[in-house]
């Protein structure tokens, strides 16, 4: 499939769009079409329940043409956690309690909740969950962490409750033919501000062989296909790259010291203040230098600057367009693991 495809094909497998849950934007559309984009998260909160979620899934995938994608189908994303975090509701969708809430469960009884909500997506033609939160708070900061734990995000305080938690997640997403996406690696508990609305996001704690790193290498090794990366700065690690654009962190942390080998996916690099110093397409190359794979944009409206910048590296440099092709090619493997290549 790889060798069948243009190198323009080839780089909208390594960008995901957001459109509104609610209904396929004309922008989010367009960059299927003419951006070749492979990957939509769904993005807001939606209480149409999951025959209308149906519905816009369908007008997404029936972009993915010849022309398009080579008719390799799309990763349909959302970010399904639980508590404040829940995209997807109405008919046919459960409630899902908070995280925290979720961590005082026996893992055996969040194995199967997650089984459920993840049929419930797989039903939707939602493909891929954006959860679970890997990412480990101490009780003592749980308030002040802006991203995390202000919002109940973690299973627990410790990483001897988030880890096997954040496995029985994993295990039940899978089970139900949903990817799982531990995140943010290498962790936001450690953190005040919040990426999203936040520039200089630093953890100073958070080292090389933390302990905080233990959850992520249990999700792994519960098969999780997914790993989303934090934008967050690690002093400690890395003081002149955020996680994202850090190849110490992707390459050398999660890729090596974890050994993952499933694909890696960014935060928003669309509309979050922690990267906005650096232009659309920086952001696109600097994520897949790292050894990164999907490039994540809430805002449809820059996939252009993006698949334009990876493209025009990859022409000018090889080392660079070999990495396109690793990275297309670990997508790619993933989509034949969900049903999601044409039939030959």
């Amino acid at each position: 499939m790889l060798a069948a495809m243009s190198q323009q094909q080839r780089v909208g497998q390594l960008i995901m769009v957001g459109t509104k849950a609610t209904g396929a934007s004309s922008s989010t559309l367009s960059a299927i079409s003419n951006y070749h984009v492979g990957n939509v998260i769904l993005t807001g909160r939606s209480t149409l329940g999951i025959a209308s979620t149906t519905r816009v899934v369908a007008r997404l995938r029936a972009r993915t043409t010849v022309s398009a994608t080579a008719k390799v189908g799309l990763f349909v994303a959302t970010d399904q956690e639980g508590g404040k975090v829940q995209v997807l509701s109405g008919p046919g969708f459960s409630t899902i309690p908070s995280a925290l809430t979720q961590g005082v469960w026996a893992t055996s009884t969040l194995r199967a909740r997650a089984a459920t909500w993840g049929r419930q997506l797989r039903s939707a033609g939602v493909n891929v969950n954006l959860a679970p939160v890997t990412d480990t708070v101490p009780h003592a900061t749980a308030q002040s962490n802006r991203p995390i734990g202000f919002y109940q995000r973690e299973f627990g305080f410790t990483t001897a409750v988030v880890g096997p938690h954040a496995s029985a997640f994993v295990q039940g997403m899978q089970s139900a033919r949903v990817a799982a996406t531990p995140k943010h690696f290498p962790g936001l508990g450690r953190v005040m501000g919040n990426t999203d609305t936040t520039a200089g996001v630093t953890d100073s704690i958070t080292t090389r062989t933390s302990t905080y790193l233990g959850p992520f290498r249990q999700a792994i090794a519960a098969g999780a296909p997914f790993v989303m990366m934090s934008s967050a700065y690690y002093s400690k690690i890395d003081s002149n790259h955020p996680a994202c654009f850090s190849r110490v962190v992707v390459t050398g942390m999660l890729r090596g010291d974890l050994g993952f080998q499933g694909v890696v996916i960014s935060d928003d690099l669309g509309r979050a203040q922690q990267v906005a110093r650096w232009s659309a397409g920086s952001r696109a190359t600097q994520f897949i230098a790292a050894g990164g794979d999907v490039v994540l944009t809430v805002d449809p409206a820059l996939a252009p600057a993006m698949a334009e910048a990876i493209a025009a590296k990859a022409n000018s440099s090889a080392s660079f367009r070999r990495q396109v092709d690793s990275a297309a090619l670990r997508v790619l493997r993933a989509k034949a693991a969900t049903s999601l290549l044409p039939v030959t």
